[in-house]
Protein backbone atom coordinates (compact mmCIF):
# COMPACT_ATOMS: atom_id res chain seq x y z
CA UNK A 1 0.00 0.00 0.00
CA UNK A 2 1.33 3.38 -0.86
CA UNK A 3 1.56 6.66 1.65
CA UNK A 4 -1.27 7.76 -1.04
CA UNK A 5 -3.46 4.96 -0.63
CA UNK A 6 -2.91 5.12 3.42
CA UNK A 7 -4.08 9.08 3.58
CA UNK A 8 -6.72 8.35 0.99
CA UNK A 9 -8.50 5.54 3.20
CA UNK A 10 -8.23 7.69 5.80
CA UNK A 11 -11.24 10.38 4.22
CA UNK A 12 -15.29 9.05 4.31
CA UNK A 13 -17.39 10.00 1.28
CA UNK A 14 -20.71 10.99 3.22
CA UNK A 15 -23.52 10.78 1.35
CA UNK A 16 -26.51 13.21 2.32
CA UNK A 17 -29.35 10.66 2.48
CA UNK A 18 -30.48 7.59 0.49
CA UNK A 19 -32.09 9.58 -2.04
CA UNK A 20 -28.49 10.86 -2.91
CA UNK A 21 -26.87 7.36 -3.13
CA UNK A 22 -29.69 6.35 -5.01
CA UNK A 23 -29.72 9.45 -7.57
CA UNK A 24 -25.76 8.56 -7.95
CA UNK A 25 -26.40 5.27 -8.77
CA UNK A 26 -29.03 5.68 -11.37
CA UNK A 27 -26.95 8.24 -13.11
CA UNK A 28 -23.94 5.49 -13.14
CA UNK A 29 -26.09 2.84 -14.83
CA UNK A 30 -27.58 4.92 -17.71
CA UNK A 31 -24.61 4.29 -19.65
CA UNK A 32 -25.57 0.22 -19.04
CA UNK A 33 -29.50 0.26 -19.35
CA UNK A 34 -30.01 1.62 -22.82
CA UNK A 35 -33.60 2.66 -24.06
CA UNK A 36 -34.37 -0.43 -25.81
CA UNK A 37 -33.89 -2.34 -22.17
CA UNK A 38 -35.88 -0.28 -19.99
CA UNK A 39 -39.04 -2.55 -20.34
CA UNK A 40 -37.74 -5.29 -19.20
CA UNK A 41 -35.41 -3.61 -16.77
CA UNK A 42 -36.56 -3.58 -13.19
CA UNK A 43 -34.85 -2.20 -10.13
CA UNK A 44 -35.33 -4.64 -6.79
CA UNK A 45 -34.89 -3.26 -3.14
CA UNK A 46 -33.74 -4.86 -0.27
CA UNK A 47 -36.31 -3.40 3.07
CA UNK A 48 -36.19 -1.21 4.47
CA UNK A 49 -33.08 1.15 3.64
CA UNK A 50 -32.61 -0.07 0.01
CA UNK A 51 -36.04 -0.14 -0.98
CA UNK A 52 -35.48 4.11 -0.79
CA UNK A 53 -32.34 3.53 -2.73
CA UNK A 54 -34.19 0.88 -5.35
CA UNK A 55 -36.32 3.56 -6.07
CA UNK A 56 -34.28 6.23 -7.02
CA UNK A 57 -32.85 4.00 -9.41
CA UNK A 58 -35.44 2.92 -10.64
CA UNK A 59 -37.39 6.66 -11.47
CA UNK A 60 -33.66 7.88 -12.78
CA UNK A 61 -33.83 4.84 -15.37
CA UNK A 62 -37.34 4.86 -16.01
CA UNK A 63 -37.66 1.13 -15.40
CA UNK A 64 -40.21 -1.16 -13.17
CA UNK A 65 -39.31 -1.09 -9.71
CA UNK A 66 -40.25 -3.96 -6.86
CA UNK A 67 -39.07 -5.32 -3.69
CA UNK A 68 -37.15 -8.36 -2.85
CA UNK A 69 -36.91 -9.60 0.63
CA UNK A 70 -33.77 -11.46 2.05
CA UNK A 71 -33.11 -11.20 5.79
CA UNK A 72 -29.79 -11.49 7.57
CA UNK A 73 -29.13 -14.51 10.26
CA UNK A 74 -27.81 -13.02 13.09
CA UNK A 75 -24.96 -14.34 15.27
CA UNK A 76 -25.59 -15.24 18.51
CA UNK A 77 -25.39 -12.91 21.13
CA UNK A 78 -24.93 -10.03 18.30
CA UNK A 79 -27.41 -9.43 15.94
CA UNK A 80 -25.17 -6.90 13.92
CA UNK A 81 -22.73 -9.47 12.67
CA UNK A 82 -24.38 -11.42 9.42
CA UNK A 83 -23.06 -15.16 9.60
CA UNK A 84 -25.09 -15.22 6.13
CA UNK A 85 -28.85 -14.17 5.14
CA UNK A 86 -32.11 -15.96 3.64
CA UNK A 87 -34.87 -15.67 1.76
CA UNK A 88 -38.38 -17.09 2.01
CA UNK A 89 -37.72 -20.27 -0.17
CA UNK A 90 -35.62 -20.67 2.18
CA UNK A 91 -32.41 -20.14 -0.25
CA UNK A 92 -29.83 -19.34 1.99
CA UNK A 93 -25.82 -18.11 2.00
CA UNK A 94 -23.96 -18.84 4.78
CA UNK A 95 -20.78 -17.64 5.68
CA UNK A 96 -19.37 -21.12 6.83
CA UNK A 97 -16.03 -19.26 7.57
CA UNK A 98 -17.64 -17.07 10.08
CA UNK A 99 -19.88 -20.09 11.38
CA UNK A 100 -16.58 -22.56 12.23
CA UNK A 101 -14.79 -19.28 14.06
CA UNK A 102 -17.74 -18.44 16.38
CA UNK A 103 -18.44 -22.70 16.47
CA UNK A 104 -22.47 -21.87 15.88
CA UNK A 105 -24.26 -24.92 16.16
CA UNK A 106 -26.51 -26.34 13.73
CA UNK A 107 -29.52 -26.06 16.13
CA UNK A 108 -28.95 -22.16 16.17
CA UNK A 109 -28.67 -21.69 12.45
CA UNK A 110 -32.20 -23.58 11.84
CA UNK A 111 -34.18 -21.53 14.81
CA UNK A 112 -32.76 -18.57 12.90
CA UNK A 113 -33.91 -19.52 9.99
CA UNK A 114 -37.41 -20.16 10.70
CA UNK A 115 -37.42 -16.80 12.81
CA UNK A 116 -36.23 -14.87 9.60
CA UNK A 117 -38.58 -16.93 7.72
CA UNK A 118 -41.55 -15.52 9.97
CA UNK A 119 -40.23 -11.82 9.71
CA UNK A 120 -40.48 -12.20 5.86
CA UNK A 121 -44.02 -13.28 5.91
CA UNK A 122 -45.05 -10.64 8.09
CA UNK A 123 -43.32 -8.11 6.09
CA UNK A 124 -45.14 -9.36 2.82
CA UNK A 125 -48.40 -9.61 4.36
CA UNK A 126 -47.87 -6.29 5.75
CA UNK A 127 -46.66 -4.48 2.44
CA UNK A 128 -48.70 -5.98 -0.08
CA UNK A 129 -51.99 -5.90 1.83
CA UNK A 130 -52.46 -9.55 2.86
CA UNK A 131 -52.30 -10.77 -0.23
CA UNK A 132 -51.40 -14.10 -1.02
CA UNK A 133 -48.36 -14.27 -2.64
CA UNK A 134 -45.75 -16.33 -3.62
CA UNK A 135 -42.57 -15.61 -1.56
CA UNK A 136 -39.86 -13.91 -3.91
CA UNK A 137 -42.66 -12.99 -6.91
CA UNK A 138 -44.25 -10.12 -5.39
CA UNK A 139 -45.83 -7.03 -7.84
CA UNK A 140 -44.26 -7.75 -11.64
CA UNK A 141 -42.24 -11.24 -11.19
CA UNK A 142 -38.47 -11.75 -12.61
CA UNK A 143 -38.07 -13.68 -15.95
CA UNK A 144 -36.55 -12.67 -18.94
CA UNK A 145 -35.88 -9.74 -17.06
CA UNK A 146 -32.51 -7.33 -16.58
CA UNK A 147 -32.39 -7.22 -12.49
CA UNK A 148 -30.89 -4.51 -11.33
CA UNK A 149 -31.16 -5.36 -7.12
CA UNK A 150 -30.39 -2.77 -4.74
CA UNK A 151 -29.23 -1.60 -1.29
CA UNK A 152 -27.98 1.45 0.47
CA UNK A 153 -24.97 -0.19 1.83
CA UNK A 154 -23.46 -3.47 2.51
CA UNK A 155 -21.24 -4.55 4.70
CA UNK A 156 -20.65 -8.56 4.50
CA UNK A 157 -22.86 -8.90 1.62
CA UNK A 158 -24.58 -11.60 3.30
CA UNK A 159 -28.55 -10.49 1.84
CA UNK A 160 -27.15 -9.30 -1.67
CA UNK A 161 -25.75 -12.74 -2.17
CA UNK A 162 -28.87 -14.69 -1.26
CA UNK A 163 -31.07 -12.40 -2.96
CA UNK A 164 -28.65 -12.98 -6.40
CA UNK A 165 -28.96 -16.70 -5.51
CA UNK A 166 -32.47 -16.86 -5.19
CA UNK A 167 -33.05 -15.01 -8.68
CA UNK A 168 -30.59 -17.16 -10.46
CA UNK A 169 -32.56 -20.58 -9.45
CA UNK A 170 -35.34 -18.83 -11.20
CA UNK A 171 -33.72 -19.75 -14.94
CA UNK A 172 -34.29 -17.12 -17.87
CA UNK A 173 -32.67 -13.85 -16.12
CA UNK A 174 -31.68 -11.58 -19.08
CA UNK A 175 -28.67 -9.93 -16.61
CA UNK A 176 -28.28 -9.57 -13.03
CA UNK A 177 -26.77 -6.24 -11.32
CA UNK A 178 -25.81 -5.52 -7.93
CA UNK A 179 -26.05 -1.62 -7.42
CA UNK A 180 -24.98 -0.37 -3.73
CA UNK A 181 -23.50 2.92 -2.78
CA UNK A 182 -20.76 1.45 0.08
CA UNK A 183 -19.06 -2.29 0.10
CA UNK A 184 -15.76 -3.18 1.30
CA UNK A 185 -13.28 -4.43 -0.57
CA UNK A 186 -13.52 -7.72 0.28
CA UNK A 187 -17.14 -7.61 0.13
CA UNK A 188 -16.70 -6.31 -3.47
CA UNK A 189 -14.57 -9.56 -4.51
CA UNK A 190 -17.38 -12.08 -2.91
CA UNK A 191 -20.20 -10.54 -4.43
CA UNK A 192 -18.04 -10.64 -7.64
CA UNK A 193 -17.52 -14.25 -7.08
CA UNK A 194 -21.69 -14.73 -7.27
CA UNK A 195 -21.59 -14.78 -11.52
CA UNK A 196 -23.25 -11.54 -11.44
CA UNK A 197 -23.26 -9.30 -14.94
CA UNK A 198 -22.06 -6.43 -13.27
CA UNK A 199 -21.68 -4.32 -10.06
CA UNK A 200 -22.09 -1.15 -9.47
CA UNK A 201 -20.33 0.47 -6.34
CA UNK A 202 -19.50 3.92 -5.51
CA UNK A 203 -17.07 3.71 -2.82
CA UNK A 204 -15.34 0.56 -1.91
CA UNK A 205 -13.38 1.38 1.38
CA UNK A 206 -9.90 -1.39 2.57
CA UNK A 207 -11.82 -3.86 5.21
CA UNK A 208 -8.95 -1.94 7.61
CA UNK A 209 -10.88 1.63 7.08
CA UNK A 210 -14.56 0.15 7.32
CA UNK A 211 -16.87 -0.05 10.41
CA UNK A 212 -20.23 0.32 9.50
CA UNK A 213 -22.65 1.65 6.25
CA UNK A 214 -23.88 4.45 8.50
CA UNK A 215 -20.56 6.40 8.37
CA UNK A 216 -20.95 7.07 4.99
CA UNK A 217 -24.46 9.05 5.77
CA UNK A 218 -25.02 12.08 6.93
CA UNK A 219 -28.71 10.85 7.19
CA UNK A 220 -28.81 7.02 7.99
CA UNK A 221 -32.43 7.16 9.97
CA UNK A 222 -34.03 3.90 10.10
CA UNK A 223 -36.97 3.43 7.58
CA UNK A 224 -39.85 2.28 8.68
CA UNK A 225 -42.64 -0.12 7.56
CA UNK A 226 -44.69 2.86 7.03
CA UNK A 227 -42.07 4.11 4.60
CA UNK A 228 -41.87 1.07 2.79
CA UNK A 229 -45.44 0.94 1.84
CA UNK A 230 -45.54 4.51 1.24
CA UNK A 231 -43.08 4.34 -1.77
CA UNK A 232 -44.46 0.95 -2.91
CA UNK A 233 -47.78 3.31 -3.47
CA UNK A 234 -46.08 6.04 -5.16
CA UNK A 235 -44.46 3.54 -7.80
CA UNK A 236 -48.08 1.92 -8.28
CA UNK A 237 -49.75 5.41 -8.40
CA UNK A 238 -46.83 6.31 -10.88
CA UNK A 239 -47.50 3.25 -12.78
CA UNK A 240 -50.88 3.52 -13.37
CA UNK A 241 -50.95 7.18 -14.26
CA UNK A 242 -47.27 7.81 -15.98
CA UNK A 243 -46.47 11.03 -16.53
Amino acid sequence: MTIFDRIKGRFCIKFKDRESSGNILGEALKDLIKKQDKKKCIVLGIPRGGVITAFCIASKLGCQFDIIMPRKLRAPHNEEMAIGAIMGDGTTYLNDRLVKALEISSDYITKEKLQQIKEIERRTSLYFNNKKLEIGFYQIGWHNKIVILADDGTATGATLIAATRCIKSCGDIDRIIIATPIAPKDTVSRLKSEGIDHLEVITSPPNSMFKSVEDYYQDFHQVTDDEVIEILARFNKKSVNPA
